[in-house]
């Protein structure tokens, strides 16, 4: 029985709730059969990791990660892993991001703090926000993760709370082990082909965040001069993405210092001018898979030097290889000629 069959929250218990470690009681992590027809990312041999927010089992070795676009959820990429020694670069993603932890604990850096998820959690991240990822205990962490694309929720935000404007989720770890259930539910929903329960259990999960972690993130102010630089560069880089200027020659082109367009770039993007470009890069290397571009080709078209280049910091930032997230978006390369 999925959550959508269950609409009112469980009763006290049980689920177990984390304890001040992150860990859950109980145990270790029980696998889980692996859902079928779905691509696998580069080294993933073994079955899927455990489901269910702090349940107990046997633990889990190696590392997984399933990357998909299921048909039933337009506009939503899934993520299934299990990381032990894994660790994201500081990236932002285009999209959404709801990962409900199931075993272990993940840390990640979100503004200027270092926060942590353990089961039972949920990790929320708005559009263009950087963040990095790691584990926060020796055994790692399993999650369910879900990429809705911005128009998704701005949609459910419309049916769900009266603001308007920039809305996003206002807290990056949510304790709700319901939310988490409906989160793994969502998965389980799309990998049997269940449109109408996929759907259904998404647009509950979103609402039920929005309702209680949801507002306005960004508050229209005035650019400073700063800030103003700050944009036009990124715009510059934007353009000249494969083949960008030094920060002296940038910096030289817009009217400012190096060390002062470093200083209002971090402060307006989280991220100095190069790191920026990195996750640019990545980002747009992600809409030419999905158009089809063979992996090589994207690399030298967003400024990488060659594929392993592309590779290395793509996986660092998506967590799986360009190869393996175009063939899990049901996707082939584009053949030459």
């Amino acid at each position: 029985m999925t959550s959508a069959d269950a609409p009112h929250p469980p009763q006290a218990g049980t689920a177990p709730a984390p304890a001040r470690d992150g860990r859950t009681a109980g145990g270790p992590p029980r696998p889980s059969a692996a859902p079928r027809g779905h691509a696998v990312a580069d080294g993933d041999r073994s079955g899927a990791p455990a489901d269910a927010p702090g349940r107990a089992g046997r633990a889990v070795r190696g590392e997984r990660a399933r990357y998909w676009r299921p048909a039933e959820l337009p506009g939503v990429d899934l993520l299934h892993a299990h990381y032990v020694r894994k660790s994201f670069s500081r990236h932002t993603h285009e999209s959404f991001v709801l990962a409900a932890i199931t075993e272990g604990v993940e840390a990640f850096h979100y503004g200027g703090d270092l926060v942590q998820a353990g089961p039972g959690q949920i990790a929320l991240v708005n559009p263009d926000t950087p963040h990095t990822g790691q584990a926060g205990v020796p055994e790692g962490w399993t999650y369910r993760t879900i990429y809705p694309d911005a128009g998704l929720i701005r949609d459910i935000a419309d049916d769900t709370i009266a603001l308007r404007g920039d809305i996003g989720f206002t807290q990056p770890v949510v304790d709700d082990a319901y939310a988490a259930r409906l989160v793994v539910d969502v998965h389980r929903a799309a990998e049997e082909g269940n449109a109408l329960a996929a759907d259904s259990l998404l647009r509950l999960v979103t609402a039920r965040m929005l309702r209680s972690h949801g507002g306005r993130v960004r508050p229209l102010s005035p650019l400073s001069a700063g800030a103003r630089n700050a944009a036009r560069a990124r715009a510059v880089l934007e353009e000249r993405m494969a083949d960008p200027p030094t920060l002296e020659r940038l910096a030289a082109e817009l009217g400012t210092s190096p060390f002062a367009l470093l200083r209002a770039f971090r402060a307006a993007y989280g991220m100095p001018p190069h790191t920026w470009l990195t996750d640019a890069r990545v980002r747009r290397a992600r809409r030419l898979l999905g158009a089809g571009t063979p992996p090589a080709e994207a690399a030298v078209t967003v400024g990488f030097t060659d594929q392993p280049h592309l590779n290395r910091h793509f996986t660092r930032s998506v967590g799986v290889p360009p190869g393996a997230y175009q063939r899990a978006r049901g996707l082939r390369a584009r053949e030459d000629g």
